[in-house]
């Protein structure tokens, strides 16, 4: 008998993370595979829950909604920067994502809301927060740990 992926299980699968417009925001599948414990951080909570009770050899498509995601936009997230803060040949337009290096060294994505002569507002809410996502998963291991 195979076994079910629960809390704790050693998973090595592969995936693809998009949104509906199959924009592909990550994707392993031309790489290797990833190997996680469920529970441990390394891939998004509200990701893991889908994984739950599937086993080695299933493939499965999750259209998950925007209000599903739970990845919460925030008002406090969103930051009106100087243009000058940013490297002066870089164009910058709505719509991008780009990486951001925080003080401890830890770089974090940031959406380009709008940019207006001198001002910058960028939206360091998770990049997926609020968006209509599809996760596309094969499952190749699971272990109980």
């Amino acid at each position: 008998m195979l076994n079910a992926i629960q809390p704790g299980s050693r998973v090595t699968l592969h995936y693809t993370l998009s949104l509906v417009d199959n924009t592909v925001v990550d994707s392993t599948r031309e790489g290797e595979p990833i190997t996680f414990l469920i529970g441990s951080g390394m891939l998004i909570e509200m990701l893991e829950k889908y994984l739950v009770g599937l086993h080695t050899g299933e493939q499965r498509r999750f259209e998950i909604s925007a209000a599903q995601n739970q990845l919460p936009a925030s008002a406090d997230a969103i930051q009106i920067m100087a243009r000058s803060d940013f490297p002066a040949g870089l164009a910058i337009e709505s719509g991008q994502v780009l990486g951001f290096v925080m003080p401890s060294g830890e770089e974090v994505p940031g959406l380009i809301v709008s940019v207006s002569g001198a001002e910058v507002t960028v939206d360091f809410s998770h990049p997926l927060a609020g968006r209509d996502i599809i996760f596309d998963v094969e499952i190749l291991a699971v272990e109980s740990v």
